[in-house]
């Protein structure tokens, strides 16, 4: 059985979107309230956050976005664009929200933990380095691979994204370098309308993201398929020091934000697809990162059905 660690803050709940936003505390409330009924939940290693200094953030996202940022927040509960809705508490809950993968990255790489997740709001994936969208703030599994490249002088960081939204900003973060492989598996077309095929890197960087847009009515054994045939080959001839996901759970079948018919059996296997290549290529080091998912039973069931496989169950 892995050591595995779950990171968490009742903070999180206290970035407010409004009546209505799909991304609302509540996704958090009852994903505890569920893992709080299941017996996996005993076999987690609870780790505590702290938020990501502003220092660290900078290492993704622009100054003066930061600057913005705080000052936005301060205004109280409003939208920064059509889609994302920041609060007094946003700007302290983002950091916080960083700070999560970070500590997480820390304990694995201190060998306390053998993998981690990260249950984390606001999510993180489309902010960009000067700009918020879709929801995300601070792009939290992009922080994280720049901490560990900084603080252990990590030489390669592979980070698989498989929400059922394109990771734009992570993407950007790591467009035109080779030393992070970004590898998403997404519908399209679907919002933010970005990952096509031909946008494989640029510069030094080409050749080190892999997108893989799928249509709509995709299913587990489709996933699985793709992973098996694309994602494991990549990643295994890349050979990464360290493996991050952006775990988002918005492909099950339940989602009301895309139309995937994935279960939350298929979030399992695809766990397991790549803890094996972890094991393979990095001695296990693994940290996924929660990103979408909506509806609220397939969120828990998901979440549940990853943890379990992170644990080995």
């Amino acid at each position: 059985m892995n050591r595995t660690g779950f990171v968490y803050h009742t903070d999180f709940v206290k970035h407010l979107t409004g009546s209505g936003h799909p991304e609302r505390p509540e996704r958090l409330i009852s994903l505890m309230r569920h893992l709080s009924t299941v017996d996996i939940y005993s076999d987690l290693i609870l780790l505590a956050p702290k938020p990501a200094g502003v220092e660290v953030i900078k290492s993704v996202h622009d100054g003066s976005y930061v600057e913005r940022l705080q000052k936005a927040c301060k205004s109280g509960l409003h939208y920064l664009d059509s889609d994302t809705v920041v609060c007094e508490n946003s700007f302290a809950v983002a950091a916080l929200a960083a700070g999560a993968g970070i500590e997480a990255c820390r304990a694995v790489m201190d060998e306390r933990l053998d993998n981690a997740f990260c249950a984390v709001r606001p999510p993180g994936h489309h902010a960009e380095s000067s700009q918020a969208m879709g929801f995300c703030l601070f792009n939290n599994v992009a922080v994280a691979a720049r901490w560990l490249q900084s603080e252990f002088r990590l030489k390669k960081i592979c980070i698989i994204d498989w929400d059922v939204h394109h990771g734009n900003g992570t993407q950007s973060a790591f467009y035109d370098d080779p030393s992070v492989l970004y590898v998403s598996i997404h519908q399209s077309p679907l919002y933010p309308g970005t990952g096509s095929f031909d946008e494989v890197g640029r510069g030094e960087g080409r050749g080190a993201t892999l997108n893989i847009p799928v249509s709509a009515g995709c299913q587990d054994a489709d996933y699985l398929a793709l992973f098996e045939k694309k994602v494991v080959p990549i990643v295994r001839d890349f050979q990464p020091d360290f493996l991050l996901v952006s775990a988002g759970f918005d492909a099950h079948k339940q989602d009301p934000l895309a139309n995937m018919e994935i279960s939350e059996s298929g979030f399992a296997e695809m766990t397991e697809v790549l803890m094996r290549l972890a094991n393979e290529c990095c001695s296990g080091k693994l940290v996924s990162f929660l990103e979408g998912g909506y509806d609220l039973d397939g969120l828990n069931l998901s979440v549940e059905a990853h943890l379990k496989a992170l644990v080995g169950n």
